[in-house]
């Protein structure tokens, strides 16, 4: 070290930085040499061993026990409920196996590429959604804060589900099921079958009377379902309990969250495939209609499915892969977890239809008996002449071959009466083309099924039990996108923040639990998440690509991976998948333009359901639930782009990594504006642990090897460096 401090502060000035916001907004308008030179680091051999690590390490991140472990947190967060009761229905509607073809590409295009991205950038920066965003663009800092709000809000009603299925879970203990048959109704005189129930359906009635109690508009709360809330209340708890610790805790649980769908849904298919119509439903499931594969909508629908069964933009993906290692090949991950859920989705598909092939074949069945009945009764009275009736036909053990010849000569023979006799053609097919989704899959189509099945108690009990793993997958990496971020930018214990942020998701959940809350369920899952997650990963993409550099940014993977990922990938980033998901976006805005705003509300003395348009009040709700969702992002950018807050002040974090560890925190620096608002905050700093020696090298000159971190910019902060004192920086 010089004597003359000054003049190696001139020199730093001149030759190293400009100034610590040009360091942390990776700019140097100034100086051109600067910014062709490289960074050299001259780390002495020193004594590095566990016990001194350990030492002087207060608050290490904390990191999987096992690749397994992570993997299986990713499985667990991407496979969800969708696979199971959204993947089948858009197959079905869209073309049957042809739907497959342009799923496939556009998990190639969209998919893999954006969830290696925002593995990547999770792992090589090791903090959450919050602090990856403001280390890359400060300006975009705002995209960290819009998926924490994004998750809050999928958070507050994806709960519910899980309560739903919790409800169904614990009544599943009962033989007959309570769903199995229409409750008798008593009175003075006489006992009859409840009218609401026999206007629909058992399962039906089920949902929406017993489990639900709905109300019959938006409009009309009702008050609380204390069955309902009882189960919010458990599922919260669960969910507490397991992300209490963070990946310590949940991270065990992935074990037997992630594990155990794929048992059931094993089980289901070996099961459904042993019953009567079961190859029927997968024959119809994957009979491909290719004229419906050309339509646009289709497309649509794939790239929309694609998008979020991987859990892009809500910031889960990145808080995981955020405790992986830094040489942890990534790249691999994003395939494998990607295919995982392509592969889950098809196996669900088939679970579905080989029990809906199943559920039709039995429905078909009691329809060809009822009409039989009827043709019988038509034959005594004259209606139809016995002449017409096939001799070889016996209908007290009719099938579905001998129904279909006597429906057809019926038709031909009674051509014009034919409508009065009101005979049905029982075709199987009809019953599949009756597309379901959702609840409607879950809670009727399916308990419906299983109460046909050998044992039903013991497969509805596994149904539920792996409805309720796949949602609690999914919200270990939704509520790890909201902790692990604000622990990481805030400082606070997880702890507690854990304890708070289920308290405060529970209480405003209970509007959900009101008898009008399946109503607000549609609206927030209609509203709060579709088009914010869609800007917030459209915001990623042009952050990597545009504003810190592609060219930089696969420098780092090969720096972090050590080999350079597949040119596909860069025109991926660069071209393609900003411009397909900026369609995606404008398909979505014009879709939901076009749709006009509301939701099926179950009509009591109707016992079906009646579309209803939001009231105003509702429609200030989802307008108000996107704006939220999407004002972090121009907020954060105006505060930083125009400097309106002065941080003077403030304290400039700087850290260091060793083994992936953080062994430094902050340094006092005056004139520091990168603070939370400005630019990078103290968990957000990756900078290379510096030894005595540093100088610039001009490029031209022999190079060295990299320093330990990579490089993310154009140069690094100097931190702990014990014969420079600190006012000469």
């Amino acid at each position: 070290m010089p004597k003359n401090s000054k003049v190696v502060k001139r020199e730093l000035d001149d030759e190293v930085i400009e100034s610590v916001k040009d360091l942390l907004s990776n700019e140097d308008s100034a100086d051109d040499a600067f910014k062709k030179s490289e960074l050299i680091v001259d780390v002495p051999e020193e004594k590095d061993t566990d016990v001194v690590e350990r030492s002087e390490v207060k608050d290490a991140r904390p990191a999987w026990n096992s690749k397994l472990q992570y993997i299986l947190a990713q499985v667990g967060f991407s496979v969800g409920l969708g696979n199971v009761w959204r993947f089948p229905y858009l197959c079905q509607k869209n073309g049957g196996g042809a739907y497959l073809l342009p799923y496939l590409i556009l998990l190639l295009v969209i998919g893999i590429p954006l969830f290696f991205l925002e593995l990547s950038v999770g792992q090589r920066i090791r903090r959450g959604s919050i602090g990856v965003w403001n280390y890359i663009s400060p300006q975009l800092g705002g995209i960290g804060f819009a998926s924490c709000v994004v998750c809050f809000f999928v958070a507050l009603y994806y709960n519910v589900i899980i309560g739903w299925s919790l409800f169904y879970f614990s009544q599943s203990f009962q033989q007959p099921l309570p769903w199995d048959q229409c409750p008798l109704v008593k009175n003075a005189s006489h006992t009859f079958v409840e009218p609401e129930c026999e206007k629909s359906s058992a399962t039906t009635y089920y949902w929406y009377r017993e489990a639900l109690n709905i109300s019959t508009s938006i409009s009309e709360s009702g008050g609380l379902n204390w069955k309902m809330t009882i189960c919010l209340l458990a599922a919260w708890v669960v969910v507490c309990l397991a992300m209490i610790k963070g990946i310590q805790s949940s991270g065990k649980i992935m074990y037997f969250s992630s594990l155990f769908p794929y048992v059931v849904l094993i089980c289901f298919l070996i099961r459904a495939l042993l019953l009567n119509g079961s190859v029927d439903g997968i024959r119809h499931m994957f009979t491909p209609e290719l004229e419906i594969m050309l339509e646009p909508k289709v497309w649509r629908e794939a790239a929309a499915q694609v998008f979020f069964a991987l859990g892009l933009g809500f910031g889960g993906v990145i808080a995981f892969s955020s405790y992986n290692k830094r040489d942890n090949n990534c790249h691999f991950d994003a395939v494998l977890v990607s295919f995982i859920n392509f592969f889950t989705s098809i196996l669900a598909t088939l679970v579905v239809f080989a029990v809906l092939g199943f559920k039709a074949n039995v429905i078909n069945e009691k329809c060809i008996a009822e009409n039989s009945e009827m043709i019988i009764k038509l034959v005594k009275m004259g209606n139809i002449s016995q002449d017409i009736i096939p001799h070889h036909i016996n209908f007290s053990a009719i099938t579905a071959e001998d129904y279909d010849l006597i429906y057809d000569i019926i038709q031909k023979v009674k051509e014009e009466e034919f409508p009065a006799l009101h005979l049905n053609a029982c075709q199987i097919e009809d019953e599949l083309n009756k597309a379901v989704q959702g609840t409607g899959l879950a809670f009727i189509a399916f308990t419906e099924a299983m109460t046909h099945f050998p044992a039903s108690p013991f497969w509805s009990v596994m149904f539920f039990l792996m409805l309720v793993n796949l949602g609690l997958g999914s919200m270990f990496g939704t509520i790890e996108g909201i902790i692990t971020p604000v622990v990481d930018t805030f400082k606070v214990r997880k702890e507690i923040l854990t304890v708070i942020c289920c308290l405060l998701a529970f209480c405003i959940g209970l509007i959900f639990v009101q008898r009008s809350g399946n109503y607000f369920v549609t609206m927030f899952d209609d509203y709060s998440a579709t088009l914010p997650l869609l800007i917030v990963v459209i915001l990623e993409n042009i952050a990597v690509s545009f504003v810190y550099g592609i060219d930089k940014f696969m420098e780092d993977l090969k720096d972090m991976l050590g080999f350079t990922p597949n040119r596909y990938y860069y025109y991926m980033w660069k071209y393609i998948s900003p411009l397909m998901l900026l369609s995606l976006l404008i398909a979505s805005i014009v879709n939901m333009g076009l749709s006009p705003p509301g939701y099926n509300a179950w009509m009591e003395d109707k016992a079906s359901e009646k579309f209803l348009s939001y009231p105003t009040w509702g429609m200030v709700i989802c307008i108000s639930l996107m704006v939220l969702a999407i004002l972090p992002i121009p907020v954060v950018f105006i505060i930083r782009r125009c400097n309106l807050i002065d941080d003077s002040s403030g304290n400039l974090a700087s850290v260091t990594y060793k083994r992936g560890r953080v062994l430094k925190e902050p340094v006092n620096l005056e004139g520091d504006d990168a603070s939370l608002i400005h630019g990078k905050i103290s968990s957000e700093m990756s900078s290379p642990n510096f030894g005595k020696n540093i100088y610039r090298k001009q490029s031209g000159s022999p190079t060295l090897d990299t320093a330990p971190n990579g490089r993310y910019g154009i140069g690094y902060l100097m931190a702990d460096m014990p014969d420079m004192p600190e006012s000469d920086l």
